[in-house]
C-alpha cells in the first residue's frame, strides 16, 4: 500500500471525521510502531503498527455496518428532500451504500457497506437469503393464512410471492420471512390476508438478528464472526 498522511489513515479506516482524527492525534491517542506521533501530515504506511487508545487499527478493504434504521430516514445514498442512512453514518472515507431498501416509516435492520460484491450475493434471489420483520396489524387475516404465505400469494400486479414463513404472534401482531424483496412486499403480502400493517420493524437478514442495544438511529461496523455468517450465507445458493 502506498504512504498516506496518518490523519488520512484514520478518517479512512476508523469511524472518525478528518477533524476528530487531528484532535485524537494532538491529543496523543495514536502510536506508530509504538511511537506516540503528534503530527497528522506525517506520512506512514498501512502495513505499519498503527494504534489508537492501544486498540490496533486495521487497514480494512471494506466496512460493514449494522444499522437500526429510524423511520422517516430513506434507504439511499442521497436525496434532495430528505435524510438518507448514509448522511447518519461517520465512516471516513469509505463510499457506503444501503444493501437493499427499506421503506421511509420502516425500522429496523439495515446493512451498511461498501462491498459491491457481497451485496449483490445478498440481494440476488439465487441465494436464498433470508430477512424477517416483525409487525402489527390492523384487521383480521384469513384462517389459514400461514398456510398460504408458505405456498406463495398473489399480491397484485400478476406478482406471485415466493414461499414464506408467516409465524402469528399476540393478537395482531406477527413476524414473516422471505428471501425476496419486492416492491412494498410484506404490506402487500398483509393486505392480500385481509390486514393492514401499521407498524413493520426488520429484525434479521442472512442469518444476523438486530443487536438489541441498537437504538433507532444508531450503528455499529460488525464483529468478524458476524461477517462470517453474512458471508457464510451469501455464499449460499
Amino acid at each position: 500500500m502506498k504512504k498516506m498522511r496518518l490523519d488520512k489513515f484514520l478518517a479512512t479506516y476508523t469511524t472518525l471525521s478528518r477533524k476528530e482524527a487531528k484532535r485524537s492525534i494532538r491529543q496523543g491517542e495514536i502510536q506508530v510502531d509504538g511511537e506516540t506521533v503528534l503530527e497528522g501530515e506525517k506520512k506512514i504506511s498501512p502495513c505499519q503498527h498503527i494504534c489508537m487508545r492501544g486498540q490496533r487499527i486495521e487497514a480494512k478493504e471494506h466496512i460493514y455496518i449494522m444499522m437500526n434504521k429510524s423511520a422517516g430516514v430513506l434507504s439511499a445514498t442521497r436525496d434532495k428532500n430528505d435524510t438518507t442512512v448514509v448522511e447518519c453514518v461517520e465512516c471516513g472515507g469509505h463510499e457506503l451504500f444501503p444493501v437493499g431498501r427499506l421503506d421511509k416509516d420502516t425500522e429496523g435492520f439495515l446493512l451498511l457497506t461498501d462491498d459491491g460484491k457481497l451485496a449483490h450475493r445478498l440481494l440476488s434471489p439465487a441465494y436464498h437469503v433470508p430477512k424477517t420483520y416483525y409487525f402489527t396489524y390492523e384487521g383480521e387475516l384469513v384462517e389459514n393464512a400461514a398456510e398460504l404465505v408458505a405456498e406463495g400469494i398473489d399480491i397484485g400486479g400478476g406478482v406471485r410471492t415466493k414461499a414464506g414463513i408467516l409465524r402469528l404472534l399476540e393478537t395482531g401482531t406477527a413476524e414473516l420471512t422471505i428471501e425476496e424483496g419486492k416492491y412494498h412486499q410484506v404490506k402487500r403480502m398483509i393486505a392480500a390476508l385481509g390486514g393492514r400493517v401499521t407498524y413493520l420493524k426488520r429484525i434479521s437478514m442472512a442469518g444476523l438478528a438486530l443487536d438489541d442495544n441498537l437504538r433507532p438511529g444508531e450503528y455499529r461496523e460488525l464483529t468478524e464472526d458476524e461477517l462470517a455468517v453474512l458471508t457464510e450465507s451469501a455464499n449460499r445458493s
